[in-house]
């Protein structure tokens, strides 16, 4: 096979890639000047689009919320902003690509939220949030940025690559590799869907070329050096930078247990040269299988990234009600204890419902996780929400046990190990189930019910 060479920043490539990208254009009598098939630039707007939305949500602005959801013109970039230290190259979202949130969101019901479609879900987790103070709610222990941030990236970015992207858009027929992927395009049916599913993994392109606590820095604003990769003094957005899942998979690969980034973007690279290989003809059945063996890694440990997130805010959470406990029996000032509880409750929720945007059906599993965390977190008032009515309102009622409620956060733990393989495990407390189980009289303590 011919060596190919490209210029990349700092550093020239050949076959054997850890950049993702720059590759080269197959696309058969393609007569233009694209030296770079590459391109996911409406991808990595969204994740700006993301990031600025979850900024928002505490302002209580539904109409400026909407804007970023709805990726209307002229929109500035509200997060992530340059810092003294690290330079951040564009200050609007047009300089990164076009796109939106609300059109690209999961089409099927939310059984954890009331059986709403995902772009229901949102909405009105949007209209809640411009309700309340701040962007949470002591009345239902709702916090919004963390319902809203965590449930939009499963619904739109783990649902795209998926479902879209890596799943219809890779079945024999569709986005043919042998025609460009739209009329005028440079790059090919199957090269721009598998790009496009990269894109919204969220991963800096040159991810491999860094340990996994240098990727999660990129997220924290905390290392320009790693960051620019090509050297010219500020990062990229569209590919210098690391978001959403991407940046909870290298939070967990830093601990030393799990390398979920590495795996996944080495298959995503891996993949993205079958297609350079078939030079832009039709996958043939070898070729096909290696593609679809590389789609399957990326879906496997994307779901376990989720699934990682939810055993450690499930954790978090059982954390969060044992400290309560303590103030409640000491007539404490729950405050600022019970906000911490919510925004954990939070993230756990908003997991979850993420997990159950990817392609499984995720049947009794799912049922199990929404019963046991609740519609909506315990109260201190002994009350719960328990659902949502026709006009968007909170139906609250009497809550499940505290007791219940703290050993069903370790019974969710328990869950996702069984059901997904977690091996990172953050806030590990399986350790605490027997003994909890045995305080609580129960004697199902190693069943999820």
């Amino acid at each position: 096979m011919a060596m190919l060479a490209f210029s990349y920043g700092k550093v020239t490539l050949a076959d054997g890639h850890d950049v993702y990208g720059p590759y080269p254009i197959t696309l058969l009598g393609y007569s233009g000047d694209k030296t770079n098939s590459v391109k996911y630039t409406g991808q990595m707007a969204r994740h700006v689009l993301h990031d600025s939305l979850k900024a928002l949500v505490k302002t209580g602005d539904v109409s400026k919320m909407m804007a970023y959801y709805n990726g209307e013109d002229g929109l500035e970039i509200v997060a992530p902003k340059s810092k003294d230290d690290f330079l951040i190259k564009q200050t609007m979202v047009s300089e990164i690509g076009s796109g939106n949130l609300s059109g690209k969101i999961f089409k099927g019901s939310i059984a954890g939220w009331g059986n709403l479609t995902g772009a229901e879900v949102l909405e009105h987790m949007i209209t809640k949030a411009g309700e309340v103070e701040g962007g949470f709610d002591p009345n239902t222990g709702f916090d919004y940025t963390q319902l809203i941030s965590k449930f939009a990236m499963g619904a739109v970015f783990y649902n795209q690559a998926i479902n879209n992207y890596l799943g219809k858009k890779m079945e024999i027929g569709q986005k043919p590799n042998n025609k460009p992927y739209k009329d005028g395009a440079y790059y090919t049916g199957k090269e721009h869907s598998w790009d496009e599913a990269f894109g919204y993994w969220g991963s800096a392109a040159h991810a491999l070329t860094l340990s996994a606590e240098q990727n999660y820095n990129l997220a924290k604003k905390k290392d320009m050096a790693s960051a620019d990769f090509n050297g010219d003094g500020v990062v990229d957005l569209y590919s210098e930078y690391t978001f959403a899942h991407a940046y909870y998979a290298s939070s967990y690969d830093k601990g030393g247990k799990t390398n979920y980034l590495a795996t996944i973007n080495q298959a995503f690279i891996d993949g993205r040269q079958v297609i350079v290989d078939a030079a832009g003809k039709n996958l043939n059945f070898d070729q096909r299988t290696k593609l679809l063996v590389q789609r399957d890694i990326i879906a496997e440990n994307w779901e376990k990234v989720i699934a990682e997130s939810v055993f450690k805010y499930a954790g978090s959470t059982y954390k969060d009600i044992i400290a309560l406990e303590t103030i409640l029996e000491a007539n404490g000032d729950t405050t600022d204890a019970f906000r911490k509880y919510a925004k954990h409750w939070g993230e756990l929720k908003g997991f979850a419902l993420a997990l159950q945007c990817g392609p499984k059906n995720l049947g009794e599993t799912a049922v199990k996780m929404n019963r046991m965390m609740g519609f909506g977190p315990v109260l201190l008032n002994a009350s719960q929400v328990v659902g949502v009515d026709s006009d968007g309102n909170f139906i609250k009622d009497q809550a499940q046990d505290w007791g219940e409620f703290k050993l069903h956060m370790l019974k969710i733990q328990k869950l996702m190990v069984d059901e997904f393989g977690v091996t990172a495990k953050s806030n590990d407390q399986l350790a605490e189930m027997s003994a909890l189980a045995d305080s609580m009289g129960s004697s199902d303590s190693a069943e999820n019910d």
